[in-house]
């Protein structure tokens, strides 16, 4: 038995948190799993694995195994995938980190439309809020919403992104219409807890600056779809993405403010590690994406 299989047995039993986990995920048996992982162990000479019946944690050598060997076996995979691409044969599975707001807004629907045109892939999707380590934690890319910052990845920009400031017709003619920032401080507001800034909308400045208004009110929630909810019962004043609060305000349900003095410049993005070789079936989800969203842009 080759060491690259005993290490992908590894690195699998790692990721699904368990042997039995494993080998339902992959279609092999706990015991195999298990020998193979033995295998590797005699082959180092050093423990991997602290494993008991109700325990299961990587030893400091664990762990420093599988940061280098998922970087092995992703490179191999790679390599085996840019020599398939000359031939058509694009196969294998993807495993993507997104927002939540990317995958419940209308704009999900390009990860089943490119699941549908790619039968061969399988789309690994973890919906999660958080900013993950992609190296660290094994992704092969991300799809981020946000401000393209320094970092050590590369991103490919998908399309752009912006808020509308919204609220219903009746809280607007209750309260007025805000003329500055500064007014949303004592109107009743729905904090996205998701937003880098919480509780601290940033707007426009008078100057090249931006500036920043404390905002509080009724319900802070970690999602867009609730604060859209709240918005529309006339709790208060929302922040939301553009592509979650475009239908309402087209309704009419939803009416915005302030909008010239909202910022711009942030993106959606596909995010990916360096890599010497970029796997072919990312290559085609980021082309796809790309060519996904020019295309309802110009339909719009």
């Amino acid at each position: 038995m080759d060491t690259l299989t005993r290490m992908r047995a590894f690195i699998d039993v790692v990721e699904a948190e368990g042997f039995s986990a494993a080998a339902r995920k992959i279609g092999r048996s706990k015991a195999l799993l298990s020998k193979y992982v033995r295998e590797l162990e005699d082959e180092l000479g050093a423990l991997l694995l602290n494993r008991t019946t109700r325990q299961f944690s990587l030893t400091e050598a664990g762990h420093t195994y599988y940061q280098r060997a998922s970087e092995i076996v992703r490179e191999v995979d790679s390599l085996a995938e840019t020599v398939r691409q000359s031939s058509g044969d694009v196969r294998g599975r993807i495993k993507l980190s997104a927002a939540r707001t990317f995958a419940d807004a209308p704009i999900g629907q390009s990860l089943i439309d490119f699941t549908r045109q790619h039968p061969d892939i399988v789309l690994d999707i973890h919906l999660d809020d958080r900013f993950v380590d992609l190296v660290e934690e094994g992704f092969d890319l991300a799809v981020r919403i946000s401000r393209l910052e320094n970092s050590s990845l590369i991103a490919r920009r998908l399309a752009p992104f912006s808020v509308r400031l919204c609220a219903s017709p009746e809280l607007m003619a209750k309260h007025g219409a805000p003329t500055r920032p500064q007014d949303l401080a004592n109107l009743p507001c729905i904090v996205d807890t998701n937003g880098r800034s919480l509780a601290n909308w940033r707007f426009k400045g008078e100057g090249e600056e931006s500036m920043s208004v404390a905002v509080s009110g009724p319900i802070e929630v970690n999602s867009p779809i609730v604060a859209r909810a709240a918005a529309l019962s006339g709790l208060g004043f929302a922040l939301l993405p553009d592509f979650i609060a475009a239908p309402d305000v087209a309704s009419g349900k939803l009416v915005t403010a302030l909008d010239d003095r909202l910022l711009s410049g942030t993106g959606i993005f596909a995010v990916y590690p360096h890599r010497r070789y970029l796997p072919a079936k990312v290559r085609v989800f980021v082309d796809f994406l790309v060519h996904w969203f020019r295309t309802r842009d110009t339909a719009s």
